[in-house]
């Protein structure tokens, strides 16, 4: 009897070489760059996934910008202040990381794509619930704006697994969060 591969929950972001994802206002107009042909190794990871995961402020920015880029996959959005979602394929979520993570790592399925947020990437980190992160840094300083993780007092050592220079002198770097690598030694 084979043994099912656990889900991973990857954090794969663009973010400026400061550190930010977007500036105070939301605003990602510092990432309009021309793109090289295989847009940065993302159709591979679009396609080592199923399901995404975002905070309600990045599904906002999503929909001013044309909506859901990525028919076919289930959208989890959390929020606090939101009611409802009227969206195929949409869900709005209230649980915690760690109980939402655990009823989706349970289904059958591909990875997850935790996408955007700082705030909501803490509290997957917080809760033990995110695997790997993949950072596309943009060689561009914005100075200001919303960073790649919320605020709180923490370290999390990570362990790098792979990285890509582009010709344009985007960075692609890829890890995962070390007690992962620590539970896969463990059970390697």
């Amino acid at each position: 009897m084979s043994q099912r591969r656990r889900r991973r929950i990857v954090y794969e972001v663009a973010v400026s070489a400061d550190g930010f994802l977007a500036r105070p206002d939301g605003d990602v107009g510092w990432l309009d760059r021309p793109m090289p042909k295989d847009f940065y190794g993302m159709g591979k990871f679009i396609r080592s996934i199923d399901t995404i995961v975002m905070g309600r402020k990045t599904w906002e920015v999503g929909r001013k910008l044309g909506g859901n880029p990525f028919p076919g996959m289930t959208t989890y959005v959390f929020s606090r202040k939101r009611r409802r979602i009227v969206e195929a394929a949409t869900e709005l979520v209230r649980e915690t990381p760690k109980k939402f993570a655990a009823r989706l790592r349970a289904r059958p399925g591909k990875d997850i794509w935790l996408m955007g947020g700082g705030e909501l990437f803490g509290e997957f980190l917080d809760a033990g619930e995110v695997d790997a992160i993949s950072l596309h840094v943009i060689p561009v300083l914005i100075g200001e704006g919303i960073p790649v993780i919320g605020p709180r007092r923490r370290q999390v050592e990570l362990r790098r697994t792979g990285h890509r220079v582009f010709p344009d002198g985007v960075v692609h770097l890829d890890y995962e969060v070390a007690s992962v690598a620590r539970r896969s030694a463990r059970l390697g």
